[in-house]
């Protein structure tokens, strides 16, 4: 069983940024891949980003490219999203997950553990 913790969101106002963290416990992630998620209100979860368990791989979504900046730290259990020149339309609550059980990083179904998610609100 892994628990996941998400922290960092909170209200940016566009061009700003914001570095979200997520703790893992109850067992380590350091073997496993681990990403995040967002959902927008009215929209449905979309995938942000991705990590391979040894950080050597990372993927982003198309609208985060060159933006959002996935990383790990496996001695402290910990993955991050720095999130720099922020957009209204990156409003949404971000989820982190972890332990992927098919090789669709994309996919929701794909991931066995969430967290509860924490809010990022960009102003315009």
């Amino acid at each position: 069983q892994v628990q996941l913790v998400e922290s960092g969101g909170g209200l940016v106002q566009a061009g700003g940024s914001l570095r979200l963290s997520c703790a893992a416990s109850g067992r380590t992630f350091s073997g496993n891949s681990v990403g995040w998620f967002r959902q927008a209100p009215g929209k449905e979860r979309e995938f942000v980003s991705y990590i391979s368990w040894s950080g050597g791989s990372t993927y982003y979504a198309d609208s985060v490219k060159g933006r959002f900046t996935i990383s790990r730290d496996n001695a402290k259990n910990t993955v991050y999203l720095q999130m720099n020149s922020l957009k209204p339309e990156d409003t949404a609550g971000y989820y982190c997950v972890a332990v992927m059980m098919k090789n669709d990083y994309k996919s929701l179904q794909s991931w066995r553990y969430w967290g509860q998610g924490t809010q990022v609100t960009v102003s315009s």
